[in-house]
């Protein structure tokens, strides 16, 4: 059996770090992915829940930010809980198992941090003594 789910979109919020009782990293954000198809009075876009644990939490908090474009690789989960009513309630989320940054930092800031910028790439540096970085250039991309 199969349960795969590949998106590109936008995080419509900025990420907030929270940790589990046991500190745990986790994220959750919901990426707005455009539809291939426009249809007059539907919506452009969907908006799909995603959540991300430990490291890649971590990572996505530090680097990534409202309207960030990203790739996402994970697999669909259904939980449910009873709420105060009484009510059972489900929700499918995408559980992240990769992403990709798909943007450099300078095309999804408005203004440059206060890093200086690295003439050779225009990527600006930060401190990733304990993070995995990944340089994408425009002519990789598949689109």
């Amino acid at each position: 059996m199969i349960n795969r789910v590949v998106l590109t979109g936008r995080l419509t919020i900025d990420l907030e770090l929270r940790r589990t009782q046991n500190g745990t990293s986790v994220v959750s954000f919901t990426l707005a992915v455009d539809r291939s198809f426009k249809k007059e009075g539907q919506p452009e876009a969907d908006f799909i829940n995603c959540v991300a644990w430990n490291r890649q939490a971590d990572t996505m908090a530090q680097y990534l930010h409202r309207g960030s474009l990203i790739g996402v690789d994970g697999r669909l989960q259904t939980r449910n809980y009873e709420n105060q009513q009484g009510q059972r309630v489900y929700i499918t989320e995408v559980f992240v198992d990769n992403f990709t940054f798909l943007e450099s930092r300078a095309q999804s800031q408005p203004t440059p941090p206060k890093e200086s910028p690295n003439a050779s790439n225009g990527y600006y540096r930060t401190d990733t003594s304990d993070v995995e970085t990944i340089g994408i250039e425009g002519d990789d991309l598949p689109f």
